[in-house]
């Protein structure tokens, strides 16, 4: 079942890449050195999973780029070149870290709210609705006219058009999407801004000098992220740059809604502060650890953080030389620039759900057996985040890294589709046993997924516990 995407037939499509391939294409885009590849080993094999996306080859690929961008930082630091590893299947097993931890020995609790969830609607339509957090099921129950149970949500939406509720709930503050084809889906004209974009775009967006790396023996030491994110995508970012050593502070706020088991899983390695940005001693305190940090991670809406003072020029002004990253839902250009979303949603609104019930021979959606466009973006992001600084100090500058869940996908759909890839058996528990680590935590003691990355002479480990929300005071630890 070979890939198809907008302005592209069956009969253009390029052969299937290896992993390897997909890393090269990353890491060229990004201006690394080709040299460095050299030092790569990918093992496992395609299908790992049961879907027709190739899930194995996104979670491997996008891992190995974020590991090879901190062994590239490792050289410029200390001059040593290193090799990096990544399987395959503990690459999967991170993409599904939050399914997989344990809490002093208590599994995860309902990842769902009681009402999320797909519904059919008048004119036969799928759409899925994403209520976990209290203001988006406050929205949706509004616009319906409806009680907070699944039956009443479900005969509310026979009353309404599929796409005419999709815009209402949006307009409302809710967070839903309406299932399309992958066609239906490249004929917007989201799709068609996105289709000019690759899946990641660093910029200069400032001019300063170069700063020195700390005196450190990890790639990221001494490398202050702010962690403005919260869900999958941004925290896994956060995540992944802790795991190399930087000091990562999440920044939550004192009414801030969370999903508890994921600020566990994506926790590890960071600090954590709570900081009310709403307010302008809030505000004042963020700025003046905006001032000695290196990397500015967010995953809001621009103009939500651009109104708090904190969009990428202003960070450029306040912290000369500051690597400014920006996750987005759908992508930072075209008419859904300012949309929220969450990997389920992109997944139904871009074709994924859609052709993966087709594939399974099923009327409805078919979930991707990971929230892949999460996990991927994630390290992508983290990707660009270290890309950037590399880059700034060799030349300067003030930079801005920017990815979406929705061009992550777009970039999972183009490294084409397994014809018996929904044949696959789900990885077992016996698969994974090996990737599992025990650590202390504020939570109890973790059972949790390693970094899948392997690197030769700077081993990747998260040296702080995952803690509760606004543990620790707005200050950063004294570097070295």
């Amino acid at each position: 079942m070979p890939a198809t995407s907008a302005g592209m037939t069956k009969a253009e499509n390029p052969p299937m890449q290896t992993p390897r391939d997909i890393l090269a294409d990353l890491w060229n885009l990004a201006g690394g050195a080709p040299s460095a590849l050299d030092t790569v080993t990918l093992t496992g094999q395609e299908p790992q999973l049961p879907s027709s996306f190739r899930m194995g080859a996104a979670a491997q690929a996008s891992i190995a780029a974020s590991a090879l961008a901190a062994a590239e930082i490792w050289r410029l630091r200390s001059g040593e070149t290193q090799g990096v590893a990544v399987d395959m299947v503990h690459a999967i097993a991170e993409c599904r870290s939050e399914r997989y931890l344990r809490a002093d020995g208590k599994p995860p609790p309902p990842a769902w709210d009681a009402i999320a969830g797909v519904y059919k609607t008048g004119d036969q339509r799928f759409v899925r609705l994403h209520t976990n957090f209290p203001h988006h099921r406050a929205a949706v129950c509004q616009v319906l006219s409806c009680e907070g149970q699944r039956e009443a949500v479900q005969a509310a939406l026979m009353q309404w058009n599929g796409e005419a509720f999709e815009t209402a709930a949006y307009a409302a503050g809710g967070v839903v999407s309406l299932m399309r084809s992958h066609e239906e889906w490249s004929a917007l004209p989201q799709a068609r801004a996105l289709a000019e974009l690759p899946v990641l775009t660093i910029e200069k967006i400032g001019e300063a000098p170069p700063r020195p790396w700390p005196n450190g023996d990890r790639p990221l030491a001494g490398v202050r992220v702010l962690d403005l994110s919260r869900v999958i995508a941004g925290p896994v970012a956060g995540r992944t740059l802790a795991v190399h050593g930087a000091d990562v502070m999440l920044v939550s706020g004192p009414d801030l809604p969370a999903i508890p088991w994921l600020t566990i899983d994506t926790g590890r390695g960071k600090l954590s502060t709570s900081i009310e940005l709403k307010s302008e001693p809030g505000r004042a305190t963020l700025r003046a650890l905006l001032a000695e940090a290196d990397i500015f991670s967010q995953g809001y809406r621009p103009s939500a953080i651009a109104s708090l003072g904190f969009a990428p020029e202003d960070a450029a002004k306040i912290s000369p030389g500051i690597v400014y990253v920006s996750l987005s839902a759908y992508g930072h250009t075209g008419p859904w620039a300012e949309r929220r979303g969450f990997d389920s949603l992109v997944q139904t609104a871009t074709g994924f759900n859609h052709a993966e019930g087709e594939a399974a021979g099923i009327d409805g959606p078919k979930e991707l057996p990971a929230q892949m466009l999460d996990h991927a973006t994630g390290y992508l992001m983290a990707f660009g985040a270290m890309m950037a600084k590399a880059r700034q100090s060799r030349e300067g500058g003030s930079w801005h890294a920017r990815v979406s869940l929705a061009q992550s996908g777009r970039w999972l759909w183009n490294l084409g589709r397994l014809a018996d890839g929904l044949k696959t058996e789900d990885l077992k528990g016996d698969a994974i046993r090996p990737f599992i680590e025990d650590m202390p935590s504020g939570f109890g003691t973790l059972h949790a997924v390693s970094h899948a990355a392997k690197l030769a002479k700077t081993p990747a480990f998260w040296a702080r516990p995952a803690v509760p929300l606004g543990t620790h005071k707005p200050e950063w630890p004294a570097r070295g």
